[in-house]
C-alpha cells in the first residue's frame, strides 16, 4: 500500500490527528498570551503564582492523549534512515539533546517551570529575567525550538509522525512571532537590535554574532 492510498483509507484518523494537534496548539497559545495572563492575574490574584506550574503540567499532559492516538495510527514508514545516513540523523539527534541541556545553564529553570513563582508568591505577569543570551543565541534567536526541530526531523517517519512534524513545524515557525511580540514589550529596542542580527528559527552562515559583537553591539 503506497502513502497516497494509506492516507485516502484512513482519512478520518489522520484528520484527527490534525484536529488534536491545532487544539493543543490553540490551547498552549492561549494559556501563553499576555491576554490571558492578564485575564487570571486581575481575577484571581492569590492563585496566579502558581500559573505557570499549572500550565507547564496541562500542557505535558494534554500531549499524552496526542501521543497515544499517534500510536494507534499504521506504522507504515514513508522513511527510514539508512547506512550512513542513520549515523548522521541520530548523532544531530544527540548533539540536539546536548545541546539542550548545555543551554539549560544560561536559563532560570525554576522560574521557567514556575516553581520560583509559587515559592516567592510573585503574582508578575512579566517574566522576571533578564534578557539571557547563551551561546547558542548567537546563531539562531531561538536555540531550543532549533533543538526541537532537528530531533523531530531526524526520525524515521511514518505517515502520522511526518504530519505531526509538519504542524509542529508550522506552529514553532508561528509561535517564535508570538513570542517575539512579548519579547520585544520585556526588552524594548535590545531586542529588536538582536531581531536584526540573528536568524529566528534556522542557522545561517552569514548572519550570526560573534562574541565580541554580542557584548558590545546587543547587550
Amino acid at each position: 500500500m503506497d502513502i497516497i492510498e494509506l492516507f485516502t483509507k484512513n482519512l478520518a484518523d489522520f484528520t484527527w490527528l490534525l484536529v488534536f494537534w491545532m487544539a493543543y496548539f490553540a490551547i498552549h497559545s492561549l494559556m501563553a498570551s499576555l491576554r490571558m495572563k492578564n485575564y487570571l492575574a486581575k481575577r484571581w490574584p492569590n492563585l496566579f503564582p502558581s500559573y505557570r506550574l499549572f500550565y507547564v503540567v496541562v500542557a505535558s499532559i494534554l500531549l499524552l492523549p496526542i501521543l497515544w492516538w499517534l500510536s494507534q495510527l499504521p506504522n507504515q514508514w514513508v522513511w527510514q534512515w539508512r547506512g550512513i545516513w542513520w549515523w548522521l540523523a541520530n548523532g544531530l539527534a544527540v548533539l540536539a539533546i546536548l545541546g539542550f541541556f548545555i543551554s539549560t545553564r544560561y536559563y532560570d529553570m525554576a522560574e521557567f517551570l514556575g516553581f520560583k513563582q509559587q515559592q516567592q508568591n510573585n503574582r508578575s505577569v512579566n517574566d522576571q529575567q533578564s534578557l539571557v543570551l547563551s551561546p547558542f543565541h548567537r546563531f539562531v534567536r531561538h536555540p531550543w525550538y532549533f533543538f526541537l526541530l532537528v530531533m523531530i526531523w531526524t526520525r524515521d517517519m511514518n505517515l502520522g509522525f511526518l504530519l505531526s512534524a509538519i504542524s509542529i513545524s508550522i506552529y514553532l515557525w508561528i509561535g517564535s512571532y508570538w513570542e517575539e511580540q512579548k519579547l520585544v514589550i520585556y526588552h524594548g529596542e535590545v531586542y529588536q537590535k538582536y531581531q536584526k542580527a540573528v536568524p529566528a528559527l534556522l542557522p545561517l552562515p552569514w548572519k550570526y554574532l560573534t562574541t565580541d559583537s554580542l557584548e558590545h553591539e546587543i547587550l
